[in-house]
């Protein structure tokens, strides 16, 4: 991680300059560091100079937009936390920005202490999650086929096919995996991966959870079911509870 005087470093990549000043400056007297871009091309290149603890991209810019410097910066770094700012509010871009691995989305115009408190959320979520005992166990069986290691967020299935998942695809298949054949509540899941449960949360969970669909689809006797108006559950037909 980046940090000189141990504090927490931001790349913010903005093109309105004022708007950009002016970000720079109330997170500066929050104690970050921040550098600032005004479009993707420059942001680019900061992140590749730099270090830094969480990006903010604006998604809307010149020369690059905010989804694309994203998705390269993914290619790099899976774990980045990654917040966008958009005057857009349609479902679609929402979506898209989950899709690409967004850690949170916030539409103008946002107050500067939604999105400190924002910032910091993203920031606990990806540098503190703790370790709990019901999240001792580290590795699952699911149905005949499949093994899940946790720490090393690999699925294998039938001891040959290895899928490498993403740190939330991990975190959200282990709760699967501790309410196996029960229901996993969406409020917990939403509280303890994502740190809050509201709409757009939910959204980024139904992306996921379509993910780790695809990967257990493999296996006819596994899939995640809905249950409506209280969350998911996966259910492993040939394995009867006790």
């Amino acid at each position: 991680m980046a940090n000189n005087d141990n504090k927490q470093s931001i790349l913010l990549v903005e093109d309105d300059p004022n708007f950009g000043d002016v970000l720079r400056s109330y997170l500066e007297m929050h104690d970050f560091e921040v550098a600032l871009a005004t479009d993707g091309v420059m942001g680019l290149e900061k992140y590749r100079k730099g270090e830094y603890d969480l990006c903010i991209f604006d998604v809307m810019m010149p020369r690059k937009d905010g989804f694309t410097l994203a998705k390269e910066i993914r290619e790099q770094d899976k774990e980045m936390p990654i917040i966008f700012l958009t005057a857009k509010t349609l479902k679609d871009d929402v979506l898209q920005g989950f899709k690409i691995g967004a850690d949170d989305y916030i539409t103008k115009p946002f107050s500067s202490e939604e999105l400190l408190y924002r910032i910091q959320a993203v920031l606990k979520r990806s540098q503190n999650i703790p370790a709990k005992k019901e999240d001792d166990q580290k590795e699952f069986n699911i149905g005949d086929k499949f093994h899940f290691n946790f720490p090393l967020r690999i699925l294998t299935f039938n001891g040959e096919e290895k899928d490498k998942l993403s740190p939330k695809e991990a975190q959200l298949l282990r709760m699967f995996c501790t309410h196996m054949n029960d229901i996993l509540p969406r409020s917990e899941a939403l509280t303890k991966i994502w740190g809050e449960d509201n709409y757009f949360t939910a959204r980024s969970m139904d992306v996921f959870v379509t993910k780790l669909r695809k990967y257990l689809k493999r296996d006819e006797n596994i899939e995640i079911v809905n249950i409506h108006g209280n969350g998911f559950q996966l259910l492993v037909k040939e394995q009867e509870e006790s």
